[in-house]
């Protein structure tokens, strides 16, 4: 049974730095793809990043891109953002997830990102 768990959000001042993790269990972690998705209060999700199941290729979304850094840990089938120079509009949940065929198969229950001074 797949199971991904996030961590590591809270509440941070704007201009802070937060590093989410996303614990992997219930499949081969090391050959897929996983994301990183956030929802806004009151918004759609939006897609935050994609990265490859030896980390060799990476993107980003242009609203984070040179502030997040996604990574990955295969022998601890862990996945990771780093947040930092957050701003009040990436205050979200965000959620890990397994990507398969360009879309996901397994979401985690998310976690809380608040950016408020």
């Amino acid at each position: 049974q797949v199971h991904l768990v996030e961590s590591g959000g809270g509440l941070v001042q704007p201009g802070g730095s937060l590093r989410l993790s996303c614990a992997a269990s219930g499949f081969t972690f090391s050959s897929a793809w996983m994301y990183w998705v956030r929802q806004a209060p009151g918004k759609g999700l939006e897609w935050v990043s994609i990265i490859t199941s030896s980390g060799g290729n990476i993107a980003y979304a242009d609203s984070v891109k040179g502030r997040f850094t996604i990574s990955r840990d295969n022998a601890k089938n862990t996945l990771y953002l780093q947040m930092n120079s957050l701003k009040s509009e990436d205050t979200a949940v965000y959620y890990c997830a397994k990507e398969v065929a360009w879309t996901v198969d397994y979401w985690g229950q998310g976690t809380q990102v608040t950016v408020s001074s």
